[in-house]
């Protein structure tokens, strides 16, 4: 289970706009930040990752040096044990009250009709922009406002077609499918293609060979190390991830998904595709009907009132639901102290304890209810509703103890992080976390 440096030695690679790319002994060379470090703080980074604490200095810093800059990173949280958890998923379930996984077809309506209620009224305001009574130039301010706001509402829709997708809805799995893949269809996803493929990414989780969604790179498919290390290149990779990193990257591309799909189709609208088995293509070819009507809706709307008017209440907030999607997953399943496991040291278990749950501050938690902020709980318990995550979680916290993973960085903080020292993981190695120097 040990980790450490790469076993091989490698070649010189082009240099870098950091001089840490030099290399000792034909492997990558630490910065002379990391070469500050005392010993004893080397060996207690050693440990954290699996290395070999009793060798020398010298190679410590070797197997350490692939870490790069995340070793002189003090602002991320603790990493979990890597020892497999002392306790079962009964234990955990155990020290969760009963009522935490009742299902109300009632309560989730609930929250649906305020959700929707919402996006009516932001609607109806941002029609009034329009009026003569509004300054012009105010409405450079209020536009994105509404289309930010809205946006923000809809993914809150969004996250409850997701409790469709996971049978916590209610305990009616035709109400929970209907639901789900109407919602779905009005924000443009294909309902079943996402909900059978998120299944296999909550069945794989923390899995370098399966997951569905968000297998970690390894080195031989890194790009040139200019592009790895430049802020400027990371600025701009890390902005298309956030504009199309949803569609076309996952639901047309599957972009960040499993190595054993190269070459295969990972389409979600495919009935064909790799994701899929044959029993699902009914589901699929449904989903696809309800993608391709729900378009056709936009389409017919921007011939009846025109592709600006449509842009502005229903495309640009539809982005920000894009958006949103893709910074909450990302960050809840990457950053510097989340492990992966390869082969038998991966079981579901210590998967679904491999992400983090992280606050996007009071308003946005509750408009998003509660998805990135209860994310242990979701991946532990996936059919327990929204509406009890918060109070499932402070026992499940308790439970975790050491296992249990929550960050405070800020978002954007974290995002520039996660995305630029989170590059590969070993290609060899069972337990493995994220390096950022190859």
């Amino acid at each position: 289970m040990g980790r450490g440096g790469e076993k091989t030695v490698t070649p010189l690679r082009k240099k870098t706009l950091l001089d840490a790319a030099s290399t000792i002994s034909g492997t990558v060379r630490p910065s002379k930040a990391v070469e500050a470090l005392p010993t004893e703080e080397l060996r207690k980074k050693a440990a954290q990752y699996g290395i070999n604490t009793s060798v020398d200095r010298e190679t410590l810093l070797r197997e350490l040096a692939p870490y790069g800059d995340i070793l002189l990173r003090n602002d991320a949280p603790k990493s979990l044990p890597l020892a497999p958890p002392p306790f079962t998923l009964s234990d955990i379930k155990n020290a969760v009250p009963r009522h935490c996984f009742e299902r109300s077809l009632s309560t989730s309506l609930f929250h649906l009709t305020i959700d929707l209620i919402q996006v009516a009224v932001l609607g109806y305001l941002a029609s009034l922009l329009g009026h003569s009574d509004v300054p012009p130039m105010s409405r450079y301010i209020l536009w994105p406002l509404y289309w930010y706001a809205q946006g923000s509402v809809l993914t809150g829709v969004w996250v409850i077609a997701h409790e469709c997708g996971h049978q916590s809805f209610s305990p009616y799995e035709s109400v929970n499918n209907f639901f789900g893949w109407l919602l779905h269809s009005a924000l443009l996803v294909p309902y079943h293609s996402w909900r059978i493929s998120h299944g296999k990414h909550h069945n794989n989780t923390g899995s370098c060979e399966n997951d569905e969604v968000f297998a970690p790179p390894i080195k031989e498919e890194l790009m040139d190390e200019i592009l790895l290390h430049s802020p400027l290149a990371n600025l701009v990779q890390i902005i298309i991830m956030l504009t199309i990193g949803w569609m076309p990257g996952y639901l047309l591309l599957n972009a960040t998904g499993p190595r054993k799909y190269k070459g295969l189709s990972n389409s979600h609208f495919n009935p064909n595709s790799a994701l899929f088995s044959p029993k699902d293509r009914l589901d699929i070819i449904w989903s696809d009907i309800g993608f391709f009507v729900a378009l056709a809706c936009v389409v017919y709307a921007c011939v009846q009132f025109g592709f600006q008017t449509v842009g502005k209440y229903y495309l640009l907030p539809y982005m920000v639901v894009n958006y949103h999607l893709v910074l909450i997953t990302y960050l809840q399943h990457t950053d510097v102290f989340i492990p992966h496991f390869r082969g038998s040291e991966w079981t579901w278990f210590r998967g679904a304890l491999c992400t983090v749950d992280r606050s996007f501050g009071w308003l946005l938690d509750h408009t998003f209810h509660h998805i990135s902020d209860t994310h242990v709980c979701h991946h532990i318990f996936s059919k327990m509703p929204f509406y009890h995550a918060q109070e499932a979680s402070e026992h499940i916290r308790k439970a975790l103890g050491d296992y249990y993973l929550k960050d405070d960085t800020p978002i954007w903080k974290a995002l520039w992080r996660s995305y630029t020292l989170c590059k590969y993981v070993d290609s060899e190695e069972t337990t493995v976390f994220y390096k950022q120097r190859a």
